[in-house]
């Protein structure tokens, strides 16, 4: 039996002036699956993830997550909803150590976010929250030092960790192997997919990694100027032609020979 539409978008456009970065994309997007977003730089990938999170808005369509239309909705709505993003760009406090980076991202979500300076035994709750993502994401030994003297692929997997921390139902990556060293993205990406099946989450991932997008993927949609040209299984989409004339080219075959 299939799962159920987590998320669904409806002809869901944005326009910068004459610029159409997203041209009517309708999607939907399974519950508890791994949903990547390819195509060529410029073909929306990116705008298309800051309007599902609420950093823009809509010129027009509509977004629909577990049966509420959250079109018009802010950022940090959308994240009290259960919607988690990450960014190409690491994004962390870095002269923070690992713990606090992650009980910070515990506490905005919380009751007490933006009250900074409360008791070390008021935000208990949140200390021992991210304890608990600190060893999730493989963290534990570096718990207690600036986040700026991580190596780049635990920057990574920190970043996750804040997403993670108050426990959203749907992730966001944006491109989270970029930057890394080859050998470094196998142990990330089965870190996400350990989180995403052992905790029954959704992941939608932006990924120019094929190896890791044919990998890994439950799904593919395939975006080129700004609209959708293909989606399906990884194998439909290595053997579509027109996503080979598109964006793969000789980039997949060069892969899988």
């Amino acid at each position: 039996m299939a799962e159920p539409i987590i998320l669904e978008t409806h002809n869901l456009r944005r326009e910068f002036g004459a610029l159409v970065a997203v041209d009517g994309v309708s999607l939907q997007v399974r519950a508890r699956t791994l949903h990547s977003i390819i195509g060529p730089n410029g073909a929306g990938k990116t705008t298309f993830f800051n309007l599902l999170s609420g950093n823009l808005k809509p010129t027009g369509g509509r977004i629909v997550y577990k049966g509420q239309d959250i079109t018009r909705l802010p950022v940090h709505k959308t994240a009290h909803l259960g919607i988690g993003r990450s960014f190409q760009i690491t994004n962390i406090f870095p002269n923070l150590t690992v713990l606090e980076n992650i009980r910070l991202s515990c506490q905005a979500l919380g009751r007490d976010n933006f009250r900074f300076w409360k008791s070390h035994r008021r935000l208990q709750q949140y200390e021992e929250r991210a304890w608990t993502v600190v060893n999730q994401v493989g963290l534990a030994e570096q718990a207690l030092l600036p986040a700026r003297m991580l190596p780049h692929g635990a920057q990574r997997k920190l970043e996750l960790g804040m997403i993670l921390a108050p426990d959203p139902e749907l992730l966001l990556l944006d491109e989270p192997t970029a930057g890394m060293a080859s050998e470094q993205v196998p142990e990330l990406m089965a870190l996400i997919q350990t989180i995403q099946a052992g905790g029954q989450k959704t992941v939608m991932l932006v990924e120019h990694n094929m190896n890791v997008v044919m990998n890994y993927s439950g799904r593919i949609t395939v975006m080129h100027h700004g609209a959708v040209l293909a989606e399906g299984a990884p194998s439909e989409i290595a053997a579509n032609e027109m996503v080979q004339t598109a964006y793969l080219g000789e980039l997949y075959r060069n892969v899988i020979e």
